[in-house]
């Protein structure tokens, strides 16, 4: 079985030597067969040439521009994956690295799965460190952005996802929403196809800002799912 791990990154300098390091050794210690993709979204600093000098096995970077958005990355790295598996993870690590581990032996255990989603309400410590007020955002965002997706899963916006390669093709290949908004298109793909999905609880183990804001946010991410839901209707 091949393995491949997507990251996307904008502009992760500080901290993205350490965070392929992390990566590739954990890969590496599971899995005889894996590759690491880093997709570079037209960043405006050095952090693909710093990939790229750490030459670490297995290892490779696709850069382009100008930036496009998280959604546009992903579907990058999971196309020009070769994996039987092919999981995303963002630059920060926020989920540790045995939450890969935890994702393959799910797949094995869930034959009938094509795809594994993280989930933070699932986890009793999913939501660890979070401030009160976060804690109450996050999961109130979430909830909106179900009701209005007609979704049943706990955490649709968790970065952390992982696919068969099959399905992996069959989804990204239709996709067309390049921002956050990318989850909900490759889940609604899923149903409509018939691909199953199963819940992994996840924790955050590395915590930094979020980028989201929940008022802007929510009515973006809203409008773009009016327009995601019609056009996956129309297939």
């Amino acid at each position: 079985m091949k393995f491949s791990l997507i990251v996307p990154m904008y502009n992760e300098a500080p901290i993205i030597e350490a965070t392929a390091k992390t990566y590739q050794e954990s890969l590496a210690a599971r899995f005889a067969d894996y590759e690491l993709i880093f997709v570079d979204d037209g960043s405006s600093d050095d952090c693909a040439a710093r990939v790229e000098a750490l030459a670490l096995p297995g290892v490779r970077v696709i850069r382009y521009t100008p930036n496009q958005g998280k959604g546009n990355a992903v579907r990058t790295g999971m196309l020009a994956a070769a994996g039987d598996i092919r999981m995303f993870l963002d630059a920060d690590v926020a989920y540790g690295t045995d939450v890969i581990r935890r994702t393959a032996e799910l797949f094995a255990a869930r034959p009938e799965a094509d795809l594994v989603i993280g989930s933070r309400p699932l986890h009793p410590e999913g939501y660890a460190g979070y401030t009160p007020i976060r804690k109450l955002a996050s999961r109130t965002y979430i909830k909106v952005l179900n009701v209005a997706g007609g979704l049943r899963l706990s955490d649709s916006q968790c970065g952390c996802k992982a696919y068969r390669g099959p399905a992996a093709e069959a989804i990204f290949s239709r996709t067309e929403t390049k921002g956050f908004a990318f989850d909900f298109e490759t889940i609604l793909w899923a149903q409509k196809l018939g691909f199953g999905i199963a819940e992994l609880p996840v924790k955050i183990v590395n915590h930094r800002e979020s980028k989201v804001n929940v008022l802007r946010d929510s009515l973006r991410m809203l409008a773009e799912l009016r327009r995601i839901k019609a056009r996956v209707k129309k297939g």
